[in-house]
This record gives C-alpha cells, sequence and structure tokens, in this order.
C-alpha cells in the first residue's frame, strides 16, 4: 500500500485558507459527535430519507441489528451537506484530514479560495448522491468527508499529475509521481465499489460508491473548468 504524507508544494502562491477552514470545521463537528450520539445519527444522510423527502425518526432494521434514527434537519435534505463534516471515528477523520491537507492546498491554490470551496460542496454533493443512487432504500446512516476528498483527489490528479508525493512504503518513505499514488487509489476505489453494488444498502462500512462518484465529480469538474479558462479573455 502506498500511504500518503506529503507532497510538494514549493509552487503555491496562496494561503489555502478554505482548505485550513474545512479541517478545522470536521475536527469541531467530531467533537460535538463525541458528546452528542443523537447529533450524528440525525445529521448523516440516510438514503431513504432523502428518496423519500421526510426525516425518519423510529428504530429501524438493519439485517438482524435495530438503528435508532434520531430527528434531523429541516428539511432533511440538508443532511447532504451536515453529512460532509461528519465522521464514524478517529481513525476515520484523521485519514481523511490528513488527504485534505496533503492535496487540498494545491487544488485551492490552482481554483481560488471561492472557486474552491464551491467545488468542494458539489463534489461532497455528488459523492453522496452516488451512494443513494447505488441504495435509495438504505437506513443505514452515512456520513464522512471522503465524497469531497475524493473530488479533491480526482482534480489533483489532472492538475498536477507529476507532482512530486512522499509516500511510506514498505517501511522507508519515498517520491512517487502523483498519477501513480491517486491513479492506484482510484482503482482501488473502483474495484471495491463496483464489487460491492449487490450488497450496498444492505451493511455498513465504507462507501465506496461515493468514493467513485466524487473522483468522477471531480475529474469532470477540473476538465471543464480547464477549457473554460482557456477561452475566457481575463
Amino acid at each position: 500500500m502506498l500511504f500518503p504524507i506529503g507532497d510538494d508544494n514549493s509552487n503555491r502562491r496562496i494561503v489555502p485558507m478554505v482548505n485550513y477552514t474545512l479541517i478545522g470545521i470536521n475536527l469541531l463537528v467530531f467533537f460535538r459527535q463525541l458528546t452528542d450520539t443523537a447529533f450524528t445519527y440525525g445529521y448523516s444522510v440516510v438514503p431513504a430519507e432523502i428518496t423519500s423527502g421526510r426525516d425518519i425518526v423510529d428504530m429501524v432494521r438493519i439485517g438482524s441489528e435495530y438503528l435508532e434514527l434520531t430527528p434531523g434537519p429541516t428539511p432533511i435534505y440538508l443532511t447532504l451537506i451536515s453529512a460532509m463534516f461528519m465522521h464514524g471515528d478517529w481513525g476515520h477523520l484523521l485519514g481523511n484530514m490528513l488527504y485534505l491537507w496533503i492535496f487540498g492546498d494545491n487544488v485551492e491554490d490552482r481554483l481560488g479560495h471561492s472557486r474552491y470551496l464551491i467545488f468542494y460542496l458539489i463534489c461532497g454533493l455528488l459523492a453522496s448522491l452516488t451512494h443513494i443512487y447505488f441504495g435509495p432504500r438504505s437506513f443505514i446512516p452515512s456520513l464522512g468527508a471522503s465524497g469531497a476528498i475524493a473530488g479533491v483527489l480526482g482534480a489533483y490528479l489532472i492538475l498536477y499529475p507529476r507532482q512530486a508525493v512522499r509516500v511510506f512504503q514498505f517501511g522507508r518513505i519515498v517520491e512517487l509521481p502523483a498519477i501513480m499514488v491517486i491513479g492506484i487509489w482510484g482503482i482501488l476505489q473502483f474495484l471495491s465499489g463496483f464489487g460491492s453494488l449487490g450488497s450496498v444498502g444492505e451493511s455498513g462500512g465504507v462507501a465506496y460508491m461515493a468514493h467513485v462518484g466524487g473522483f468522477v465529480a471531480g475529474i469532470v469538474i477540473i476538465f471543464i473548468y480547464k477549457r473554460l479558462s482557456r477561452r475566457s479573455p481575463y
């Protein structure tokens, strides 16, 4: 496995304030989750709530177990935003924030602050909608910044394919091009995502299709952005 720990920021021109802010919000929301379980279950994305348009407050059966879904925001569609800043545990949080810290600043540097924020949120939304599409009746809460960060990785892959990324591999640190590091990650997400289609919505775990949706969204949006940028007279 290739575990990224840093990249080349020598050409970065701006302070990535939006990226820092996103990381800060994720941390603050997670601390709220630690003290309020009802908040976690109420403000996560539940596919069945989104497809039905109603806040489900009830005990629901998932496999052989039962889970209590708590009240969420009004309208319930706001969970598509709130869930983007929530995480299941410390490992989930720290892993996501590491990837966002490494790759997000460069993408923000290229897009600018406001466009980067819009890009991040759109990728997160499309990631959740992809997950919902493949499991529309699921009662399993989905949460995490992974989908939005997958979009950031897709953008990084297109914008900086040859950028040096430091990875921890087999007990040593080496530098590899981003196209290899992110490319391998992307292939694994596609294989895991499409390999799990038969069980989407039936059990918990990693929402791989959200990763796939976010990754593809990031690539497509950046392609469109680059094309429009070349046409712009400014």
